[in-house]
């Protein structure tokens, strides 16, 4: 062969391979071949990401869809409240009675109990008993023993069930707040609120699905990452938003001066025809996150507004939350809650950051609970009175407790036993269930591990929580991992 012979030759090869590419590319068989031959998930994820974008359209007339195309059995509860009571509250000042620490405040701690436990600060430290500091009362009808730092919270005894036999993995604030959230200390996993709506979708098409608010005051105010409500490698549509307690709830959510909303609909329906047209190309689900971003994003120019606009609250019921609306608090987060959930948003979580308390536990557990204590019964009872509170669980609780041992006037990280409450939709009202030893440090009658709280959330939705799977690097991953974890049956009605 010639030299001139074999450049024709390798012209022509050329030019088939970039027909054949080009052929590929655009119709897009040659994306289809390769998530077929890698078995990916990112294929079948961009797949749902933008039916659920397409279904909504431009105009945005549906709200965002789970991939479950229904329950895996019927649900008890359509949302979740999650109180999260931030930097670990003492189950000894608060929900968990123990009349033999009292008896052995002050004496040294039996080595029987602590040996070889992990323990924060204390480790290798003299250990003394402190007893409770502050006084119980029997309750309600159940005679539930409440500390008096909760005299709001007291009423609801007859309402909730007191998990006191919860146990955790993590010794460390951020940790543990990463392991409460996503049943993995591992960072970039989803979030249980993630896990839920890429599950079941939500129920508004004018708010995100999945809302955070914070507080802070009376303790150390530990630093809460954003990680806590990320949507890990689920796509990053299902991820929390985190809305402000106090001024503008969303940034740059209102439109530019000059800029009317006829115009921003055109600029809206602009973006996302030339989004669609890349993503035909690229079948890719963050293109269609994009999508769904900008049209919730329009919707929130009215539905925010209107959302804090208190104006149509009755004074009485401003009133029994005790706050000024948009003050930032706690109750005001809580009244702002309520409100959520009244618009079909399917996972809230309220933080408040202040349950630290290494030193001055006395008057720090009596301090932090004055800030939570009225907002979280007003919120339970205003929900009850709408005819919400069946079908809505409530969550209250930190990442994990604190030591029976003394650090000076305060008290130590504790992961082994410490106390949660729920109430609402299918869960027993005014029980108690497990217990920890009697100085309230292991975790000794129906213990409950983290992942046995998620197992049961997703249940009261309608989830097996095996069965609600995403596929990730080869593996099926989901919010209870490969670990044992239980629906505890027991707490519910």
């Amino acid at each position: 062969m010639n030299l001139e012979t074999a450049m024709n030759s390798e012209h022509d090869l050329l030019g088939r391979r970039l027909a054949r590419r080009t052929f590929l590319r655009r119709t897009g068989l040659g994306s289809i071949a390769l998530a077929s031959l890698l078995k990916s998930d990112f294929a079948g994820t961009a797949t749902a990401a933008t039916a659920s974008v397409a279904s909504t359209g431009p105009s945005g007339t549906r709200a965002m869809e789970g991939m479950l195309a229904s329950p895996h059995h019927q649900p008890r509860i359509k949302r979740v409240i999650h109180l999260c009571m931030a930097g670990g509250p003492s189950h000894l000042e608060t929900f968990d009675y123990k009349p033999v620490l009292a008896e052995m405040d002050g004496k040294p701690m039996p080595d029987s109990i602590t040996a070889g436990q992990p323990i924060a600060q204390l480790q290798g430290k003299e250990l003394k008993v402190m007893g409770p500091q502050h006084k119980f009362a029997a309750c309600g009808d159940s005679g539930q023993m409440i500390s008096d730092v909760f005299p709001h919270i007291r009423s609801l005894a007859d309402e909730m069930c007191i998990v006191k036999s919860m146990h955790t993995e993590q010794i460390n604030h951020d940790p543990a707040h990463t392991f409460f959230n996503t049943g993995t200390a591992i960072s970039g996993r989803p979030s249980m609120g993630s896990w839920v709506l890429y599950g079941l979708g939500s129920e508004t098409q004018d708010l995100p699905g999945f809302i955070v608010l914070t507080s802070e005051g009376g303790g150390q105010s530990q630093p809460i990452s954003s990680r806590q409500w990320h949507s890990g490698f689920l796509p990053s549509r299902y991820q929390g938003v985190q809305m402000h307690a106090s001024g503008n709830p969303v940034h740059y959510v209102g439109n530019p001066s000059g800029v009317g909303r006829d115009q921003q609909r055109q600029i809206v329906d602009a973006v996302a025809q030339i989004n669609r047209i890349r993503n035909e190309e690229r079948n890719d689900p963050e293109i269609a996150t994009r999508l769904a971003a900008y049209e919730m994003a329009f919707r929130m120019q009215a539905s925010v507004p209107e959302l804090t606009d208190m104006s149509g609250e009755p004074q009485h019921i401003i009133d029994s939350y005790g706050c000024t609306p948009g003050d930032g608090s706690f109750a005001s987060n809580c009244l702002l809650a309520r409100r959520l959930a009244e618009r079909g948003v399917r996972f809230i979580q309220l933080y408040h950051r202040g349950w630290d308390h290494h030193g001055g536990v006395k008057a720090g557990v009596a301090k932090t609970a004055e800030l939570v204590d009225r907002g979280t019964a007003a919120l339970v009872h205003d929900l009850k009175q709408r005819g919400m509170l069946d079908e809505t669980l409530i969550v209250w609780g930190g990442e994990f407790g604190r030591t029976p041992m003394a650090q000076g006037s305060g008290r130590d990280h504790h992961i082994k036993g410490f106390s949660m409450w729920m109430a609402g939709g299918g869960i027993r009202r005014g029980t108690s269930y497990g217990a920890t030893d009697e100085f309230g440090y292991n975790a000794v009658e129906n213990k409950v591990h983290v992942r046995d709280f998620h197992a049961t959330m997703l249940h009261l939705l309608g989830i097996d929580h095996k069965r609600l799977t995403f596929k990730f690097q080869g593996l099926d991953f989901r919010l209870t991992g490969v670990e044992e974890a239980e629906v505890v049956h027991e707490l519910l009605a």
